[in-house]
């Protein structure tokens, strides 16, 4: 999936990990596992100017770093073909002042990436659902050429997780959110108004003891109440 050309065309802020895009003073390439972290990631960037590339898949996302300068890569561990640690690598090794910032789904470093030079930092998934607001640390230590790892990476255990019980009414919302839809999306799909939708939203948001939609789908992954589409 390649969601650049429809930039544009995305709703505004709807969660607060704003993950400080004045940091980037040229491009910012996105390449994420699925529409909702595409989705979730470019609408967290409040000036859409600055984010040249947003992508599903590991080659594209190279090709387009071969058009125009890049200051700042984000991407997932697993993509929806290719994976992040080869496409890290491979950008580094045509770009080695690219920044690169990683999320892995999976929670853990494979042994033979772990000590790589060129994986400057890596966010677990855990500790984003978890709030301690690790991508806003990972982007402040790499553009200022420092490496970082997330708590759960560095200490090797991770938060408790606790899975409430939903409504059959809060497993419709958080499968439609992990598709990718904003509220207006869920609305129509659900048939009823924007308000109500936004209310269905802050109700899962409640239910799951998380502030951002980005938890909500990450805890429900987490869980085995969702899968990313």
């Amino acid at each position: 999936m390649d969601l650049t050309p429809f930039l544009g065309s995305l709703e505004g802020n709807t969660f607060d990990e704003v993950l400080l895009s004045v940091a980037a003073g040229r491009k910012v390439a996105i390449a994420m596992k699925g529409r909702f972290l595409l989705r979730a990631l470019c609408e967290s960037i409040s000036d859409r100017s600055l984010i040249g590339c947003a992508i599903t898949q590991e080659q594209g996302c190279l090709d387009y770093l071969q058009q125009d300068p890049y200051d700042l890569l984000l991407c997932t561990d697993h993509l929806e073909s290719g994976n992040g640690f080869e496409l890290t690598r491979k950008a580094k090794a045509l770009y080695p002042d690219l920044k690169v910032v990683m999320l892995a789904l999976g929670d853990v470093i494979p042994a033979e990436y772990e000590h790589a030079p060129w994986l400057e930092a890596v966010v677990a998934e855990a500790d984003i659902v978890d709030d301690q607001r690790p991508l806003q640390a990972a982007v402040i230590a790499v553009m200022g050429h420092h490496s970082y790892r997330s708590p759960s990476l560095r200490s090797g255990k991770l938060p408790y997780l606790s899975c409430p019980r939903l409504t059959p009414r809060e497993y419709e919302v958080l499968d439609l959110l992990a598709s990718g839809l904003s509220d207006r999306d869920i609305a129509q799909k659900l048939v009823v108004s924007d308000a109500t939708a936004r209310t269905y939203t802050k109700r899962l948001l409640q239910t799951l003891g998380v502030n951002n939609r980005l938890q909500a789908v990450l805890k429900g992954v987490r869980c085995g109440m969702v899968q990313l589409g």
